[in-house]
């Protein structure tokens, strides 16, 4: 068994990281940890082979927990599960051993692909042995690398999700699925089935808003997590 530990400070998130790390055959979640500090006191007191770590934490940021595995030589594989998006940090987490990154918000399947492909790779880089040579070399680190199905829902597409978080994160005051609409160029219906899937997400945060008189404004706004 693969032994995962669940770093994340939101509790529903944390909640269903877990979930889907046990759906995955060969994958026990062994704890959970909502701090860099309680992770790190975890590692030191239980086997764990590979972290979902987020990278915004309470106390640390994610970069930091790596170097601190490191710096006390656990062999611990992370796979980085976090919204920060900055080439500088994908970089360094490349460089401090991160083998995976999977980028907030992301379908329940994206994590379990990522997960199906590092147990694959685990399974063909411990065997005992010798490779056979540079093909074989990259064919194993190439199972890290292999594209995730089913990233978003049918009908969805990568480039008008972007446009809707770009729109939602100009407008920290909120905005509703109308004027969401109206700024990214797509229709009323549409640019509310991409809100909405981003508030299940957890990347964009659905509120009321209460006027003096008639029924309550939907509005939206860049989550807070």
């Amino acid at each position: 068994m693969i032994d995962v530990l669940v770093v994340e400070d939101d509790l529903a998130a944390q909640e269903i990281h877990a979930q889907e790390a046990r759906k995955v055959p060969g994958f026990r979640v062994v704890g959970v940890a909502g701090t860099a500090r309680d992770a790190l006191r975890f590692c030191e007191q239980h086997h764990v082979d590979v972290i979902l770590l987020d990278f915004r934490l309470p106390d640390a940021d994610g970069l930091s927990v790596c170097q601190a595995l490191r710096a006390e030589n656990k062999h611990i594989d992370v796979i980085a599960v976090t919204s920060v998006r900055d080439l500088a940090t994908v970089r360094a987490a490349v460089s401090h051993g991160v083998v995976q990154y999977l980028l907030k918000p992301f379908r329940p399947a994206s994590l379990r692909n990522k997960l199906a492909s590092y147990a694959e790779f685990r399974r063909q880089a411990t065997r005992p042995g010798e490779v056979t040579g540079q093909a074989e070399v990259d064919a194993i680190l190439g199972t890290l690398r292999k594209p995730a199905a089913t990233t978003l829902p049918k009908g969805m597409n990568v480039d008008t999700l972007s446009a809707v978080v770009a729109v939602v994160k100009a407008n920290p005051e909120g905005l509703s699925a109308a004027s969401a609409a109206a700024a990214a160029g797509v229709s009323r219906v549409t640019a509310r089935r991409y809100l909405e899937h981003l508030v299940e997400q957890h990347a964009v945060e659905r509120r009321h808003r209460y006027g003096k008189v008639g029924r309550p404004e939907v509005m939206f706004y860049p989550s807070s997590r």
